[in-house]
């Protein structure tokens, strides 16, 4: 991941399969946590992947955006 610009926030909430070396998988989070922490003022990196908690609170926060600023 290339980053050119400063980021002010980072939130991390995509995961990905990956194949390791040995054709086992794994989930991994989407965002290269080295490369974007250099550029970026805040970051929240995802150990062990994102749980139900975050994604019930993204998808909160989603709808009260959408309340409030979007349905204009």
């Amino acid at each position: 991941m290339a980053c050119v610009k400063i980021i002010d926030y980072y939130i991390d909430v995509g995961i990905n399969r990956v194949v390791n070396p040995d054709g086992t998988s794994r989930l991994a989070p989407d965002m290269d946590f080295n490369a974007v922490k250099t550029v970026a003022g805040f970051i929240t990196p995802v150990p062990g992947v994102i749980g139900p908690m975050t994604v019930a609170m993204l998808l909160e926060n989603t709808v009260s955006s959408y309340i409030e600023y979007g349905s204009n």
